[in-house]
């Protein structure tokens, strides 16, 4: 059972993620015809000289339709001011209605969650060059939270994805590195510890299609990419814990693969996305040592 303490360190957490009044982009430029296919642009704040590397960010919310990419634009605006050219991407995520069996909204939709990030990522460059002149896109970094890290950690994967799928490249992407925050990054952990109640095996269409569809979906199963990446998770997350992160990187080292992993002591899951919380400067900082 979960320590009471640690649910109410996690609402409060959540509460001031939350607090934060969305903030509208600069611009907004679609990828596809779906309501969802659009990407929010932030311009860096301040003066700039010079084209500055460009943060693209996949939020989170376990892949669950209620979950839009609103909540996250303080931490989009927040690394804008940062200096950086900020991409806020939507993708479509679960039905809004549950299905037979399941409670509450179902998580995820196959294959379009999927489709939607990798059109989206390919779109990226050539939206960026006309949407956000000062993004450098030869300097690229993805981050993600939560599911959104789930995605961020695929997207840097997609030309290990096994052969014949329609998401695999032929090459790597052009990114400089990933910082994926509190993570879903490894599927079979995450259905052990009843993460966002079993997000992870909805997100798949089922438990009848785990086996088949895990190899083209967990990250933890899609190693080593090549790309540069970096884990930071709160040690008191009761959403993602850290095993879940943990099981990653142990699977990246034996892949031969280096994956950084930062625990912050006293911060669970939320305060990685809140510009108000000291966490939310760490993970800034994880950002420009990839993207500078």
């Amino acid at each position: 059972m979960t320590d009471p303490a640690a649910v109410e360190r996690d609402a409060a957490e959540a509460a001031s993620a939350f607090a934060h009044p969305a903030v509208a982009p600069d611009v907004t430029a679609a990828y596809g015809e779906h309501p969802d296919h659009v990407v929010d642009f932030y311009a860096p704040r301040g003066e700039t000289t010079g084209p500055v590397p460009l943060v693209v960010v996949l939020h989170g919310g376990a892949w669950r339709a209620p979950y839009d990419r609103q909540h996250i634009t303080p931490f989009a605006d927040f690394l804008a001011r940062r200096g950086f050219a900020v991409a806020n991407v939507e993708y479509r995520r679960g039905s809004s209605l549950p299905r037979q069996n399941a409670e509450g909204p179902v998580a995820g939709r196959w294959p379009e969650t999927f489709d939607d990030v990798a059109a989206a990522m390919d779109a990226l460059p050539g939206l960026a060059a006309t949407a956000l002149p000062q993004a450098d896109i030869r300097r690229v970094v993805v981050t993600g939270h939560s599911a959104g890290g789930h995605l961020a950690l695929w997207a840097a994967a997609r030309h290990v994805l096994p052969y014949g799928s329609p998401w695999r490249l032929p090459v790597p992407p052009m990114l400089r590195g990933v910082v994926a925050l509190a993570p879903i990054a490894d599927f079979t952990v995450a259905e052990e510890l009843g993460v966002c109640g079993g997000a992870s095996a909805q997100l798949l269409g089922g438990a009848e299609h785990w086996d088949e569809r895990l190899p083209s979906a967990d990250p933890a199963s899609l190693l080593p990419t090549g790309i540069a990446t970096a884990v930071v998770q709160g040690r008191d997350d009761i959403v993602v814990p850290q095993a879940v992160a943990e099981a990653y990187v142990a699977e990246a080292a034996k892949a031969g693969e280096m994956v950084g992993l930062t625990l912050l002591d006293g911060v669970g899951h939320f305060p990685l996305i809140d510009p108000a919380a000291d966490a939310c400067a760490v993970v800034a900082e994880e950002i420009s040592q990839l993207a500078w």
